[in-house]
């Protein structure tokens, strides 16, 4: 979550082009062809990966929350960027409820109101989307901000068990469609990866038995309550009293972008304690698989772009440095890595904005809408992820294919230093 739209906000970039794949799937469909009409809608989530907590029943780092964006282009000679006459709608086939039936994906609404003072509704998420609904026109594209999603399709949910031992599916898929405000017609569609995850891994260190739980002079859970083993770690080591205090939003001490919170004034943000704290663990390796142990996951593995899989960056610390760098960015998650800085594409990838995410390039489209999202560049790893690209120019990989939208050649792929 990044820019915000409430007092607790966030975004994020995921991305897909579109369909002529079903919704949620593989296999064939009847949808129109993304360009029959001449229209084609570029779709994308804002991160590369949503992360959210397990169980919020005592404390909470990260709401579910996902997003998407896109941009409707009216294909011709000199196409253009359309956002009136239009609505875009999204949905999600395969996962249509994530608290409002049984069984329940998430514990989240029930103690929403206690984490982050909001009476929401089953399904309705911190800035008013639920899993379906229309998109919101900001400025030259559209948004749906701050959608519940979780990792867990409604097949998953009826399994047996519940969301603790169900399989993840973590790159769920969207189903964004454009259509004409005045007739209702469909225009053109698209099947957009939202990736999510609450595999947020501090088990391996704070089970009961792990090294930071039994390092302390705590009494572990008993339960493998992870969470409760770190309030009590916290409580011993800075005269806090947590435990007695849950459940516990960390952003309401700890200062964080990606919730717009503030914190407390002299308390490290959660970005800059968390890294800062376990910086010099000589158990958790300086790479990817370290990055692992906390952020999703040896299963969800959500670094899986081309740059990655291709060999040409070592993973996490290639870009974001080791947690000892991580751990002295004064403003985490809006000053990150950038394209155009001089150890990786130079000039040839400008940024016009801080942040790759809100970054636009050929003729006013976002960096993100051809070449996806942070984490997840084309070609990614995930299958999912190319479903837009193959619907589209019939190959996985960036956007490369002129036609697309243009009715001749004369408009190729440049780029913001070439335009």
């Amino acid at each position: 979550m990044a820019r915000k739209t409430s007092s607790l906000t966030a975004i994020i970039i995921a991305v897909a082009f579109v369909v002529g794949i079903a919704a949620c799937g593989g296999g064939g469909s009847t949808n129109p062809s993304p360009t029959a009409k001449g229209y084609i809608v570029l779709s994308w989530n804002n991160l590369g990966m949503h992360c959210l907590n397990p169980t919020f029943q005592t404390l909470a780092i990260l709401p579910p929350y996902n997003t998407l964006w896109a941009q409707v282009i009216r294909k011709g000679e000199a196409p253009e960027v359309v956002t009136s006459g239009i609505t875009v709608e999204y949905s999600f086939a395969e996962n249509t409820y994530s608290a409002a039936s049984t069984p329940q994906k998430t514990d989240f609404w029930t103690y929403v109101k206690q984490l982050f003072g909001a009476d929401l509704a089953p399904d309705m998420g911190l800035a008013g989307k639920t899993l379906s609904g229309q998109m919101d026109l900001v400025g030259d594209h559209f948004e749906a901000v701050g959608i519940p999603l979780t990792e867990f399709r409604d097949a998953d949910a009826t399994a047996g068990g519940d969301y603790k031992t169900w399989t993840r599916y973590p790159y769920q898929l969207a189903t964004v469609i454009v259509k004409s405000a005045v007739t209702g017609e469909e225009l053109t569609r698209a099947t957009v990866v939202a990736p999510v995850s609450s595999e947020i891994n501090c088990s391996n260190c704070h089970g009961d038995t792990g090294d930071a739980t039994t390092s302390y002079p705590i009494t572990p859970s008993g339960t493998e309550n992870v969470d409760l083993n770190i309030l009590r770690i916290h409580d011993f080591l800075s005269a806090t009293t947590l435990e007695a205090s849950q459940p516990v939003l960390c952003a309401s001490c700890h200062a964080s972008n990606a919730l717009g919170t503030a914190g407390v004034p002299g308390v490290n943000s959660l970005s800059n304690a968390v890294h800062g704290h376990h910086k010099d663990l000589a158990d958790i390796t300086p790479d990817t698989d370290g990055c692992y142990n906390c952020h999703p996951g040896p299963v969800t593995k959500c670094l899986r772009d081309v740059m990655t899989t291709k060999g040409e960056v070592a993973g996490c610390v290639t870009c974001h440095g080791t947690m000892a760098t991580v751990a002295v960015n004064a403003n985490p998650w809006l000053n990150e890595p950038r394209c155009d800085s001089a150890t990786c594409h130079g000039a040839r990838y400008a940024q016009d904005k801080a942040l790759y995410r809100e970054s636009k390039g050929h003729h006013g489209i976002y960096c993100a809408a051809c070449h996806d999202s942070p984490h997840a560049i084309a070609p990614s790893r995930e299958a999912n992820d190319a479903l837009k690209f193959t619907a589209f120019q019939g190959h996985n990989g960036p956007i490369d294919t002129c036609s697309l939208c243009h009715t001749s050649e004369s408009g190729g792929i440049v780029h913001e230093e070439d335009d």
